[in-house]
């Protein structure tokens, strides 16, 4: 598909600074540009301004200096909609209200030639919303700039369910023509940018609004440590916290107030006091003149002379590697705490936070609240050895970078799954419409999805189930590429844990007594159903909870059994939510929690015709043995 020929004009209605960036570009891309607004005066002082920006450029050396007069003498105000008559495109930028776009595209529609593209840069709303009432919708499509849009190289070309491929082609076409690096998206709320980007924000937020770490903290370990452009907290005032709350709300609207959308407390208050930040001189930080607080930083701690050894090479970029002196073990975070990881000892585990190399400058570490003091000065100096500033957080779940990645890789993998976007796509928006140093699902698969999905397990577990569930898709990735061996296919091992489950079950008697049955088994994962009889039943006509309780442990022994590994259970614990009555079908659904090899931890849901009734956590433990012969291993 061609892109529009630089002989056709092109109509910007919206004469903000949004609409005033994308009429630049236009006109310096050689199209005839003409912008309206409905406001008086409001076009004319656009151009006068887009002049201006464009004697800028020359003087920065990023248009020659005929290069800009031609674009000037391409530019107009116009002072009415039918004067985009004639426009083979027009973009649409004003002012985000679904009927206000509405009622212009309607005028559009009744202005411009039937072969016209209408486009919306609209940041949150929805395409076919906006070209709902049209007759022609196929010829609407969203083509979403950032700001400075002379400047940044990203466009979003989003579809909506009637837009016309042939339209969302010559969309991409174009703005490849005009410079820009096009991406596709489907119109879903946030689209690819604004709806990956979400935990960026959150979980910076919700570390201040717990009190774990400090707003200047998190900031210095995302840029020293996480390699991002600007910390949230400094890109949140730079953007303005009614804009950033104003996006949060939509998309978390949008998804009908999902969890993993739900917008800061914290940051609602700062607008509610008008700190929006630096267009009112203040919002997490100060005004510009105000001192920027320094990040928590460890004392220099002189090296001890106990040696350091290193499993799989120190490298706080990649899982995997274990550095210790028999004392002290540091290990990268996989969302656990550092007192999970150490138990009951014998060494003190101090977690390292992610870094985006291993040449960070400065590293979050964490340690049990009350490990030996030396222990941790040990792993303060040998970190600083290493030439490395140290930042010692508090032992929570995922610390800083670890928790911000993992969950902006499960985001980009969502809008992978979810049709919004090609993956390669998503990274290309993510690198260049926020600067993010490395495109979220590419750091996903670097990491491992087990990695992922470890890290989100961890936080569900300790802070909030609904906020941090792994998708379905998500958890198949994971245990796809945490196969044994790492391969790829598991459908060998699919094969073993049925066999190692059929063995279980066959001497299973209790259960099979019940009339429990199997239904599905896969690796980590297992389906047991059983029908409440009429001798299950107590005298009030309710099914005996131990009963359920059985059922649960029934599912989460034969998911621990699928690694053909033999084990016991070392406590179980669970939840009842509703009763279940003679006749009742009950599902028992039983979910190992996956990291990159065997738990032993199992999430069990029981539900009855779909509703859950009761909620399991299960804990295992391996002993000697296996169930069947493993051909993997023979």
């Amino acid at each position: 598909m061609e892109a529009i020929a630089r002989s056709v004009p092109v109509g910007v209605v919206g004469a903000g600074t949004m609409g005033a960036g994308i009429a630049q570009v236009a006109a310096v891309a050689g199209h005839e540009v003409r912008v309206y607004d409905a406001a008086d005066g409001a076009a004319a002082a656009a151009v006068e301004t887009i002049f201006a920006h464009l004697a800028r450029a020359v003087d920065k050396g990023r248009l020659l200096q005929e290069e800009a007069e031609d674009a000037a003498t391409r530019l107009r105000a116009v002072g009415t909609l039918e004067d985009l008559a004639g426009c083979g495109l027009v973009v649409e930028a004003v002012v985000e209200d679904l009927e206000v776009k509405r009622a212009l595209f309607a005028g559009l529609e009744a202005v411009c030639g039937p072969d016209a593209v209408l486009a919306t840069n609209t940041s949150s709303l929805s395409v076919d919303a906006v070209a709902e009432s049209l007759a022609a919708p196929a010829r609407v499509a969203g083509l979403h700039f950032f700001n400075p849009a002379p400047l940044l190289p990203l466009v979003e070309v989003v579809s909506g369910a009637r837009t016309d491929d042939g339209v969302a082609d010559l969309l991409v076409a174009t703005a490849a023509a005009w410079g820009k690096t096009p991406v596709r998206a489907a119109s879903t709320p946030g689209f690819i940018v604004n709806r990956v980007a979400r935990p960026y924000y959150g979980e910076a937020f919700r570390l201040l609004e717990a009190g774990s770490v400090d707003a200047a903290t998190v900031d210095a370990l995302l840029r020293e440590s996480g390699g991002f452009r600007m910390g949230p907290f400094e890109l949140a005032d730079l953007i303005g916290h009614d804009v950033n709350l104003a996006v949060s709300r939509s998309v978390w609207e949008a998804f009908g107030r999902d969890p993993r959308f739900t917008p800061s407390v914290l940051q609602e208050r700062l607008v509610a006091d008008g700190r929006l930040g630096r267009k009112t001189g203040g919002g997490i930080y100060g005004g510009d003149d105000a001192p920027r607080p320094a990040p928590s930083t460890a004392e220099p701690v002189a090296s001890g002379p106990t040696a350091w050894a290193s499993s799989g090479g120190f490298d706080p970029s990649t899982p995997g590697w274990r550095a210790g002196n028999g004392d002290v073990e540091l290990r990268l975070t996989d969302g656990r705490t550092a007192a999970q990881h150490t138990g009951g000892g014998p060494s003190t585990v101090v977690l390292v936070d992610l870094a985006l190399d291993r040449a960070a400058v400065r590293l979050g570490i964490a340690a049990p609240e009350h490990a030996p003091k030396e222990h941790v000065e040990a792993a303060i100096g040998f970190l600083q050895g290493l030439g490395h500033a140290v930042t010692v957080l508090p032992d929570t779940p995922g610390l800083v970078v670890a928790r911000t990645v993992a969950t902006l890789a499960a985001a980009a993998a969502d809008a992978v799954d979810s049709g919004v976007a090609t993956a390669e796509d998503v990274d290309t928006a993510m690198r260049l419409g926020v600067n993010y140093p490395r495109g979220p699902y590419e750091w996903g698969s670097a990491l491992g999805w087990q990695w992922v999905a470890g890290v989100l397990d961890a936080l569900a577990a300790a802070e909030d189930p609904g906020r941090y569930r792994v998708s379905p898709q998500l958890r198949r990735r994971a245990l796809e590429a945490g196969g044994r061996r790492d391969d790829p296919d598991v459908a060998g091992y699919d094969d073993l844990a049925r066999r190692a489950s059929e063995a279980m079950w066959a001497a299973d008697a209790a259960s099979q007594a019940l009339g429990m049955t199997v239904e599905q088994v896969s690796l980590g994962t297992a389906m047991v159903r059983m029908r409440v009889r009429p001798d299950m039943v107590n005298g009030h006509g309710v099914c005996h909870g131990g009963l359920i309780f059985a059922l649960a442990d029934s599912a989460f022994a034969v998911a621990c059994n699928t690694h053909n590994r033999r084990t016991v259970a070392q406590g179980g614990d669970i939840t009842f939510l509703a009763p279940a009555h003679e006749g009742d079908d009950l599902l028992a659904v039983a979910n190992e929690r996956y990291r990159s090899g065997r738990t032993g931890v199992c999430d069990v849901t029981v539900y009855r015709d779909g509703a859950t009734i009761a909620e399991f956590r299960g804990r295992s433990r391996e002993i000697p043995g296996t169930l069947v012969p493993d051909e993997e291993e023979t």
